[in-house]
Formats: structure tokens, sequence, C-alpha cells
């Protein structure tokens, strides 16, 4: 590792505040190329980070951490933080398991207050944290770091609304014109509007100059004259959105200034009251290939970009890019099809219609409860609605699919993206409850391609379908060992039948599984035909209708069957693998079949160190072939 004066003398704020400030500016330039330098090398969010190096550096200054709370929005920006706090000596082992995350994480450092990794969510928690300081006689204050992308999301307006004037609370509005996409809206629009208000703020100083001038009564006059001023540059400027909540707004300000923010930070500490702080920081600042493409190295797999000045693109196609293509090949033959995502263009694969037709796609912005409701009033007036959510986000808007789509009964395409585990990111992002959330939806068909076949075939057929098609699908691409070992992938027909590998007669052992971790079902399955257990893998590319599945299990258990074992990358509790084995339960108890289940029963379980996910939380194949020989050495009678 690159040998960093500054940073490696860091090893809490204190250290920080015992610089002169003549050496702050080295810091912050040691601190990008420490960034960029671990980032680009391990993974994680660069341009975000970069931009608020100075920001950061200013807050630790003025603010006391652990006494003064600091948080952090979605938290992907928190690695400078981080740094200052002691951890610099981790990043090494980012967003690798058991090691430092991508994101806050109160049971990493007494630093990290609230815990974070979707959007819009600081605000509440920070005027929950103000209020307890208030209800408790704490003079302990509490930052709130937001960014632009994020006031696209409801609850940021919702957490405004309830905001006491009265709080020790400083809003930072981190204003860079992106969240990972060009951020859009009525809000975005606003923020342009109050960039352009330099006028104003011309205006107010030399105000505030003039009336200290004025003989006995100067600074008594600054202090009254609010009110008379707000009426004047309300009537002249008009107000603007903070201000009309009643919150003290200072702003906007470079916020790649240290000087300037540290400053205005400092002003608002003494305000001892809310204040929405409103800064503009440049994206990717210090790295010129992530200034001039903020939305591509917003966040960087490992090694794609380091030591290159230049972006290096990723050519394998992902399931992500075949879903965008796809429905970007039906848009321009059909004009009932709309497309929607959540400030996620790029990320759900979508960029190739906002290219090609973008008046058919809407990005709603960090909206996702929003976007489902959204796309059921489109549905209920004849268009049909393609809704495209990462699994952890889709949490978000469950209410919204039960309430104003699926109670309707309205059609509606919804792509489940980032499905299972996503190591880098963490539980955070985990896609590992939608079926269970979505299963008891009566009607819904839920569908989980191995091919991209598969997903191509039932995207299709989803558009003419009555009710909820979701179709969900992991990050990245197909296991091609995968493919090659299972049958029916040529096949031209939609995939209403579970395909499987060879079965028999004579099979001991059944597994039955959908999605990624298949390929810990074909691992336990060679391991245990080497111990003599004859087992063969029943893969479901759609899970529902269960009762239908169920019959076609029933088809495939042959009289040497003694256990049929249900493999999931989702929640135990309400599973496919649990409802498959209560439907299931009559057929085995008739025929003398065991039953079990390898799902995830911790759902919150902390990655550790050298083991995979699905080692952590037990559905691997060692996992697999334990629970099979420990149930039929039990009932060896059988």
């Amino acid at each position: 590792m690159t040998s960093y004066q500054y940073i490696n003398s860091i090893h809490s704020p204190d250290d920080l505040r015992a610089l002169k400030p003549e050496v702050l500016p080295i810091l912050a330039q040691e601190i990008r190329s420490f960034l960029v330098e671990h980032v680009t090398k391990n993974g994680g969010h660069l341009a975000s980070n970069l931009g608020v190096v100075e920001m950061t550096i200013a807050i630790h200054r003025v603010f006391s951490s652990p006494k003064d709370h600091i948080i952090f929005d979605v938290g992907h920006q928190s690695y400078v933080h981080k740094i200052i706090t002691g951890r610099a000596d981790k990043f090494d082992t980012l967003r690798q398991n058991g090691g430092l995350s991508g994101f806050t994480k109160r049971s990493e450092s007494l630093h990290d207050p609230f815990g974070a990794g979707h959007a819009s969510t600081s605000l509440s928690a920070a005027l929950g944290m103000a209020d307890a300081d208030a209800a408790r006689g704490s003079d302990a204050y509490t930052v709130c770091i937001v960014g632009d992308g994020a006031f696209t999301g409801g609850m940021i307006h919702e957490a405004l609304n309830n905001v006491k004037k009265d709080r020790r609370l400083v809003i930072i509005l981190n204003e860079n014109e992106m969240s990972i996409s060009p951020n859009r809206g009525r809000f975005a629009d606003h923020l342009a509007i109050l960039r352009a208000s330099k006028k104003y703020h011309g205006v107010k100083n030399n105000t505030r100059a003039f009336l200290k001038k004025v003989p006995y009564i100067g600074e008594s006059l600054v202090d009254t004259a609010k009110d008379l001023k707000q009426k004047v540059k309300n009537l002249l400027y008009q107000s603007n959105y903070f201000e009309n909540l009643g919150l003290y707004y200072l702003g906007p300000a470079d916020g790649n200034d240290l000087a300037t923010v540290e400053t205005l930070l400092r002003i608002a500490k003494d305000a001892k009251q809310s204040v929405i702080l409103h800064l503009k920081t440049k994206k990717g600042k210090g790295y010129p290939p992530a200034e001039a493409a903020p939305d591509i190295f917003h966040a960087v797999p490992k090694n794609r970009y380091y030591h290159t000045k230049t972006p290096i693109p990723d050519p394998t196609l992902t399931y992500s890019d075949v879903f965008g293509h796809t429905l970007l090949r039906y848009m321009l033959e059909r004009s009932d099809l709309r497309a929607i995502t959540a400030a996620m263009t790029d990320g759900t694969g979508m960029r190739c219609i906002a290219e090609k037709k973008p008046e058919y796609l809407v990005d709603v912005g960090i909206a996702e409860e929003h976007a489902i409701t959204y796309a059921a009033g489109l549905s209920a007036g004849g268009i049909h609605p393609v809704a495209t959510i990462y699994s952890s986000f889709l949490q978000r808007s469950y209410d919204n699919i039960i309430h104003d789509v699926a109670l309707q009964k309205l059609p509606m395409t919804l792509c489940i993206d980032r499905a299972g585990f996503n190591e880098g990111d963490g539980v955070t992002h985990h896609g590992i409850f939608d079926v269970a959330m979505l299963s008891e939806l009566p009607d819904i068909q839920i569908y989980a391609p191995i091919s991209y076949s598969c997903l191509r075939r039932v995207l299709a057929a989803s558009f003419d379908t009555d009710g909820i098609t979701a179709i969900r699908y992991p990050k990245g691409a197909p296991d091609t060992e995968i493919l090659a070992h299972f049958a029916g992938y040529t096949k031209e027909d939609i995939p209403t039948k579970i395909d499987f590998s060879p079965l028999t007669d004579s099979m001991h052992v059944l597994i039955v599984t959908y999605g990624r971790i298949v390929k810990e079902a074909v691992k336990a399955e060679e391991t245990l035909r080497v111990l003599g257990i004859p087992t063969g893998i029943i893969l479901m590319e759609q899970l529902t209708p269960y009762s239908r599945r169920c019959e076609e299990i029933s088809m495939y258990a042959g009289n040497h069957t003694k256990l049929i074992l249900y493999l999931e990358e989702g929640i135990y509790n309400g599973g496919a693998g649990m409802i498959l084995r209560d439907s299931m339960e009559p057929f085995c108890q008739k025929h003398s079949i065991l039953q079990t289940i390898c799902a995830i029963r911790n759902p919150f379980a902390a990655s550790e160190t050298g083991r995979s996910m699905a080692e952590t939380t037990g559905i691997d194949a060692g996992s697999i072939v334990a629970a099979v020989c420990d149930l039929l050495s039990e009932h060896s009678t059988l």
C-alpha cells in the first residue's frame, strides 16, 4: 500500500482536528489518491466518495463524532468518513465477506450511529435521534448528509414535514445532480432554480452590511428585520422550498471549497436550530475519468479500472442487458408498452431504451412505492407497464403491489433484478425476501429464468397476461456449466413445466430448487452419487402456481425416493420451499418420503471471512450433503 503521510496519522477525528488548516488540502489530495487506489482495485463506490472529500473533512472538524451523530443517506458515500474515523487500515477488506462494509453499519463503528444501504432513510432517522437528544437533555448535534438523488424519494419530504425548528439538526443537501443516473423530476428542477439565485444572495449580503452601519440600532436591526427581509425577498426573487417549510437555509455554496464549507458549518452549528445547508459538489472530483463519466464510475467492480485513465468496458452480457434489449425490441413493434425504473436506468439494463425510445421510459426517481402505483395507473388506463426494480428495493413497494395492483387484478410485468445474494453490497442489498413476499398473492405468476432464452420468452408472454407476472433474475450472467447440465434450453415454448436433470425411478433423493443456487445443488448431487446415494435435481423456472409444481414433483418421485429436499436462495419462513413442503405432505406421508428444507433461516446473517454467503447461511453443497446424510442415516429403516 502507498504510504500516506497524513492519512496514516489519523486514527480518529481528534487527529484530524489537530492538523493545521494549511495541510488540509494535502490531506484531501491524499484521500482522493487513497480512494482511487483501493476502490478501483477492490471494487466499490468511487465517484460519489471523491465528491464529498472536503465536505466530510469539514464535518469532522466542526462536529465531534461519536457524541455528535453523523448520518449518511444510503451510506455509499461514507468512505471518507470511515478513513477519518480510524478504518483506513481495513480498506483492503472493503465489500468482502467479513470485511469493511460498503455502507455505514452500527456494529462496525461507534462513528456509524445509523446503518444504511437504501436511499432516503437518513432524515427520518436523524430527526428521531435529534428528538431523542432533546428528550434526554443532550446538547449533541445530528448532521444528516443527503444527496439530491435521495431527495427524489418521498421519505425525505415526509421527514421534512416533521422537522421541528428548535432542534440541533443540520441537514446537508449534497447536490451533484446525480444519484446513479442523472436526477429527474420537479425537485431537481427546483434545485436548478436555487443554483441560479446568486443575485439574491448578493443582495442579502449587501443589505446586511448596510443595516449594520445604521447608527445606534444597526446590530439589533439585523436581528429583528428577518421577517421584513423574507417578505421582500419573496416578492422580488420568490421563496425556496426549504424556507417555506420554516427552515433556516444556507447556500447554495461550493461543497468542494473546504474553507467555505467549514465556515458555513460553524454558522449552522451556532444557529442552534434546524438548518438546511445546500452544497454543490462535483461527483468524481480529482479523478478525471470519474469526473468525465460519474455514472459509470458511481460503482466500480474489482480491478476493472485499476490505474487506467479511461473505463474498460465489461464485455459480459448480463440478465439486465438481455432484459433491456428484449423489451426495446418489443417496444419498437407495439405502442402499448412502457418501462418504469426508480433511478436505475443503467443498473436495470434500460440505457438502450433511454437512447432509442426515451418516450417509452419513465424514471420516477428513488420512489419505488410511487413506481408501482404509477404502473397500476398505466395498467388501468390500457398501457402495459414493465416495472424493473432491484429485489431489495422492491421491499419498499409491497403495500402498493398488494393494494394497487393485485387487489385490482391489473396486468403488470414486474422484473426483479439482483435476486439472491449480492455479496459485495452485503445484507442491505440481498434479494432474498421477494419470493416469500409475492407467493401468497392470488394468481401471480413467478418465474426464475436460468437462461437468456427463458428470460426472453417469459418477458414476451407477460405483455399479454392477466395479473402480475414477476420475473426474478440475479446480477450477472447465467452459468454456462449449469446450462449444460440441464435439458430443455433449445425449446421455444414458454417453460410452464419444470426442467430437470436426468431422473430415473431409482433416485433416492430429489433436490427441488430454482435460480442461481442450483449450482450448489449440482455440486451436492455429484458428492451424493459418489457416496452411493442416487440423486436428481428438479429445477423450477416457474414457481407458481405451486399446486401445479407439486403435481410435477409427484410425477418424478419414484418408488425408491426416500427424501425430497427443497433448496432456496431465499428466506425459510414463507418461502417456496415451505409452501411446497406443506403442500406435498399428504403425498409424502402416503409414500413414506421424508422432506426437508435448505433455505435461509437467518436473513440478517453477517458475512464471514473466507466463506460465501451460501456457506454462512447453510445452503451450500456441503450443508445439503450433510442434511441428506443425517436424515437418511436417522431414518435408515425407511
